[in-house]
């Protein structure tokens, strides 16, 4: 199983004396950005279920040393909740350099992005759908199995690293629909010489 990261612009409204932060790191049914893939996460892919059975750490830029809240299987300093635009997130900023640095960050504008991480169970039928419409690939996601951390972050820059190592499965999944394509051509080719 591969754990997947994802990012989004989110609005991070702080204000001075507040150390609140809090974004959706998901948003639903709503097209990504052209990451080798578009990618399009309905609703019900991420349910209160999937934040019960999930351990998952707010930090920042993915990075595990540098952790700001946690929700442990729905319980602790980082409150996650499902809503009809996506999965949000909130917690307060932990009095630390850390913390402190994080909403300095936020309130100068030097973070707008959120980002998480999450599998899917690919040995559950209907989990996800790739396709091929007009040359992109496209991939829908209905279900995820697990989620691992909510993520403030500088840049995209981050995302692509993330997305470059799944090229190569997206491409094999491009041309698994090519050759099936082709091959449903070819059958329906030789249908139509038999019936003509």
């Amino acid at each position: 199983m591969i754990m997947e990261k994802r990012q989004i612009q989110s609005n991070f409204n702080i204000d001075k004396d507040s150390r609140t932060i809090e974004g959706y790191a998901s948003v639903f049914e709503s097209e990504s950005n052209n990451i080798g893939f578009i990618e399009i996460i309905h609703r019900g892919a991420i349910t209160n279920d999937t934040i019960l059975s999930s351990d998952v750490f707010a930090k920042l830029n993915h990075d595990d040393n540098k952790i700001l809240a946690r929700s442990k299987y729905g319980k602790g300093s980082l409150l996650l909740e499902v809503d009809d635009n996506g999965l949000k997130y909130m917690f307060d900023a932990p009095n630390t350099e850390l913390g402190n640095e994080v909403l300095e960050h936020i309130r100068r504008g030097e973070i707008t992005s959120s980002s998480f991480a999450f599998t899917i169970d690919k040995d559950e039928k209907g989990s996800e759908k790739w396709y091929k419409k007009d040359d992109v690939i496209y991939r829908e996601i209905f279900k995820i199995k697990e989620l691992f951390d909510v993520s403030p972050v500088f840049s995209p820059a981050y995302e692509h690293t993330t997305c470059n190592k799944r090229f190569e499965e997206v491409k094999h999944t491009s041309d698994e629909i090519d050759n099936k394509m082709d091959l449903i051509k070819s059958e329906l080719e030789d249908l139509w010489r038999i019936i003509l």
